[in-house]
């Protein structure tokens, strides 16, 4: 994806996430996040666009803290929320290609980095905020699926913070199927997991051996099954599932 792709689609995701915060209410359970109410979710993701936005606009180099949740909730939550990710998407619409400050995943750029990594919080915590409803959830388009599947394999898990780990060395195969733009065929990544950090490979070819555990679905669902939005059940699986269970008892990403 491109920066101004991911620009468009974290705008919508994160007006999406307010319009289904306002329906639900700030005392709605969110299913997803066990434990979290709507207004815990708005105050984690609005703190978390002012963290990011905060080294765009002052281009700070090494990490720097956030600065905490707010004390506020009902209507007054909600208008902080929105101000803020109108600001983060705001600063990197206004933010130069040359950008330099820290980032904490590989990227082409600083500035491709915190459009990525802000869509991707946006979108799975507006995934969140709709599991409040208990209704049908908005559509996550195939490239952004696919771009985020490559973000929490090639990123997040390649780092030595991974919990995915086994003393057993396994493969787990991923495929969202139909899902790659060369003539429809499936997108397909081999995760090697060992005591070491999850290694991924995106394939380049159609034909790959054997893992000892495939999880395959549409590109959406593969990318909600692997952040834990979805069950294990919205997917496909073949081989053995424990290593799919693996993943999922493992895999979260936490703020500290």
């Amino acid at each position: 994806m491109e920066i101004v792709d991911y620009l468009k689609s974290l705008s919508v995701e994160g007006r999406l996430l307010a319009a289904a915060a306002e329906q639900a209410g700030p005392g709605a359970s969110v299913p997803t996040c066990p434990g979290w109410q709507v207004r815990h979710l708005l105050r984690h993701t609005g703190m978390v666009h002012r963290w990011a936005a905060a080294f765009v606009t002052e281009g700070h180099r090494e990490y720097h803290p956030d600065g905490g949740e707010p004390d506020l909730d009902g209507v007054e939550l909600l208008d902080w929320f929105r101000a803020g990710h109108h600001h983060l998407v705001e600063a990197l619409a206004a933010a130069p290609a040359d950008l330099d400050c820290w980032a904490f995943l590989p990227a082409p750029s600083p500035l491709a980095f915190w459009a990525r990594r802000q869509l991707h919080e946006t979108a799975v915590h507006r995934a969140d905020a709709e599991s409040a409803l208990g209704g049908a959830l908005t559509e996550v388009g195939t490239e952004q699926a696919l771009d985020g599947i490559d973000e929490l394999l090639n990123g997040f898990h390649a780092r030595p913070r991974s919990r995915v780990r086994t003393d057993l060395p396994r493969t787990l195969r991923v495929r969202a199927v139909g899902a790659d733009a060369d003539g429809g065929a499936d997108a397909v990544w081999t995760v090697r997991l060992s005591a070491e950090p999850p290694k991924a490979t995106r394939e380049q070819v159609r034909d790959v051996p054997p893992a000892d555990c495939e999880l395959s679905g549409t590109a959406e669902g593969v990318y909600l099954a692997l952040w834990n939005r979805l069950p294990l059940s919205a997917v496909t699986l073949t081989g053995d599932r424990t290593v799919a269970r693996l993943w999922t008892d493992n895999s979260a990403v936490t703020w500290n």
